[in-house]
This record gives structure tokens, C-alpha cells and sequence, in this order.
């Protein structure tokens, strides 16, 4: 009967997990919806969002330390247990990230800078790298979760060159520095999404087979 309960709890614990990593889905993909539209009613359904994730983020650490304290996890258990916090941290951070993107479409006056063509792009990447982190960590499947973080060169790469043609149109055109220095921060935010997503896959790894690795 101890046993059971315990399985239920580790389940439970597991799919809180990917329950929450759906919601910092949803907060990318809302939140760049909402730059690119300049949408403020979804920007702000989004920011609305931020209690909820919170509060998963404590739930599962609080059910993580309940599970160490009474039930003495060994191998792989402990480390899905152990990892579990760190993984919630960083979905708590990932979404925390895209909240600030919808905050900024609230801050844009008048139109973009420029078409938003690789932003999108950029949040369409992290979207798919968390994802795939998210079926990773259900299946403990090590080489997808290296597949997913190896998208972080993408990232990267967006990052880099978006951010210099920004910088040259603000030389040139001190008048579209305001927009472009939010669309100069937004860049930074999915940049740092791309860095947490690729902790979440080498969590996995942990998990897996014990093995520390850096992936980003």
C-alpha cells in the first residue's frame, strides 16, 4: 500500500512537470503572437499567467522535498525527484522570460521597426526545443533531448544578426531607438529561453543515466 501511494505521488510529480511545461509553451507562443499583433488583450492574458506558473513551480517543490523526506528515493528515482526542482525552475523562468515579451508588445508605441520575421523564428525554435525537452524528459529519451538542445546554435545565430541590424538602424535612425532597444531585449529573453530549454535537456540526461553533461 506504502508503495503504491509512493508510485502515485512520483507519477503525479512527473506529470506536473509536463503539465507546467505546456503552460511556458503557450506563454511563448502567446506572447510572441501578441509582439507580432501588437495584440494588448492577449499580452495581457498572457501576463495573467504568471500566478499559475508560480504556483505549479512551488507545488512541485514542495512534492519533490515531501517525496525525499518520507520515502527515501534511491538511483533513478532520486535523481527524477532531485532534477524535478531544478527542471521546474527552469520552466518557471522560461515563462517568467516570455511574460516579459508580452509586457514589452504592451510597451511598443506605433509599429515595429522592422518586420518581426526572425524573432518569430527565434520563438518558433524554442518552442520546438522545449517541446521536444517535454517529450524528452517523459520518455527519458537521451538523444532527443540532445536533439533539442543542439537547436540552441539556431538561436544563437538569430540572436547575433538580428541584433547588429537593430543596432545599424538605430545609428541611422536615432528616431526608432525605443522600439527597437524592446525589440533589442526581447532577443536577450528568447536567447536566455534557448539556454534554459538546453538545463532541461541535460536534466534529462541526469535523469537518464546519471550523467552530467553540458549541452548548451
Amino acid at each position: 500500500m506504502v508503495r503504491n501511494e509512493y508510485n502515485r505521488r512520483l507519477s503525479t510529480l512527473k506529470q506536473n512537470i509536463l503539465n507546467m511545461g505546456d503552460t511556458s509553451q503557450k506563454v511563448i507562443i502567446d506572447s510572441t503572437k501578441a509582439l507580432r499583433d501588437l495584440d494588448l488583450e492577449l499580452a495581457d492574458e498572457t501576463i495573467e499567467m504568471d500566478n499559475n506558473i508560480d504556483d505549479s513551480a512551488e507545488d512541485i517543490e514542495k512534492s519533490a522535498t515531501h517525496l525525499l523526506a518520507l520515502q527515501h528515493p534511491l538511483a533513478g528515482d532520486l535523481r527524477l525527484i532531485i532534477a524535478s526542482i531544478k527542471v521546474a525552475t527552469d520552466l518557471e523562468r522560461i515563462s517568467d522570460l516570455g511574460i516579459n515579451i508580452a509586457e514589452i508588445a504592451k510597451s511598443i508605441e506605433g509599429e515595429h521597426v522592422k518586420p518581426l520575421i526572425d524573432i518569430p523564428k527565434m520563438a518558433e525554435i524554442t518552442e520546438d526545443m522545449l517541446q521536444k525537452s517535454l517529450q524528452a524528459f517523459e520518455n527519458l529519451d537521451v538523444e532527443l533531448a540532445k536533439e533539442a538542445a543542439a537547436r540552441d546554435d539556431e538561436v544563437d545565430k538569430l540572436f547575433y544578426g538580428t541584433w547588429m541590424e537593430l543596432i545599424n538602424m538605430m545609428v541611422e535612425d536615432p528616431t526608432l531607438i525605443t522600439n527597437a532597444t524592446h525589440l533589442l531585449f526581447v532577443l536577450r529573453y528568447l536567447e536566455r529561453i534557448g539556454d534554459h530549454v538546453s538545463n532541461i535537456c541535460e536534466s534529462v540526461v541526469y535523469i537518464a543515466n546519471g550523467e552530467r553533461v553540458k549541452l548548451n
